[in-house]
């Protein structure tokens, strides 16, 4: 018996296809909202860092987190190695320019002066 339904038209394959390939590239965009930076910095001043992928402070995160959880750290047949970090260097940037600080002079109370007087 013959499909009467859309599901096997070419037309509809072609439209599935299309969707399933759009929702791919949507997931794996890599600079989406929950990806990476175009240009990966610290903020200098002002404003802290919400998000930053793993990737980007070390080469080998997933081997530093499992060493501070004590993953494999009991493991008396094959011992995990002790982890050293490959730390990277993040550059800082600043967003805005700071204006300098300007102190007052030191206050110098005289000791050879009356106070004001208050009425009550």
């Amino acid at each position: 018996m013959a499909s009467t339904r859309n599901n096997n038209t070419p037309g509809d394959y072609r439209l599935q296809q299309r969707q399933f390939e759009l929702s791919k590239e949507y997931n794996e965009y890599v600079n989406s909202q929950y990806g990476e930076a175009y240009k990966t910095a610290i903020p200098c001043l002002g404003i802290t860092p919400s998000h930053m992928p793993r990737q980007t402070l070390s080469s080998n995160p997933v081997d530093i987190e499992s060493s501070l959880f004590g993953i494999n750290s009991t493991n008396l047949v094959n011992p995990q190695p002790a982890v050293k970090p490959q730390l990277k260097n993040v550059p800082m940037q600043s967003y805005f320019e700071k204006t300098p600080l300007i102190m007052p002079k030191n206050l110098v109370v005289y000791k050879n002066q009356r106070p004001f007087p208050v009425p009550e």
